[in-house]
């Protein structure tokens, strides 16, 4: 039974991890242009700060889809994970709608359907494991951090 567990746990970590390492590598270069180029709004954190909170917040989310998916069956079980995989190849298409293309103002629109994504998601997790949707607040925080600087570097860029 632990074997089980310690698999789901690591394929959901390791699912949301390699999707946000596989975005990230993709865009890189357009990361490095939004360095060093593009105008950014007050209180966005040195370049370094992003890996390091989106790696935390991979784990998080691949924690609590483990719990979920170690939940017992049930209808909102399967939407929440199916929300959970729709959510995180939204999660995907944002950076290089953003860094890549530099379109900001489709990037902002595409931020705020991931942000409802993610409510819904936290609602199904929490009617299911309580716990599992707790551990996406941190998530929902920084996307709405993230949504105050897409729209500052859209304000500011275009």
């Amino acid at each position: 039974m632990k074997h089980s567990k310690w698999k789901t746990y690591a394929f959901w970590i390791l699912l949301s991890l390699g999707i946000g390492g596989l975005s990230g590598w993709l865009t890189r270069g357009g990361m490095e242009l939004y360095s060093s180029q593009i105008v950014k709004p007050m209180l966005s954190p040195p370049a370094i700060v992003f890996p390091i909170v989106w790696t935390i917040l991979y784990l998080l989310m691949g924690i609590s889809a483990g719990r979920i998916d170690l939940s017992p069956p049930s209808r909102a079980r399967s939407a929440g994970l199916n929300l959970f995989v729709l959510q995180l190849a939204v999660n995907f298409l944002w950076s290089p709608i953003f860094f890549t293309f530099q379109a900001f103002g489709i990037a902002f629109f595409w931020l705020l359907f991931l942000w409802v994504l993610v409510c819904g998601m936290m609602l199904l997790f929490s009617g299911v494991d309580p716990l599992a949707g707790k551990l996406q607040i941190p998530y929902l925080l920084w996307l709405t951090f993230a949504a105050y600087l897409n729209f500052g570097v859209w304000y500011y860029n275009h």
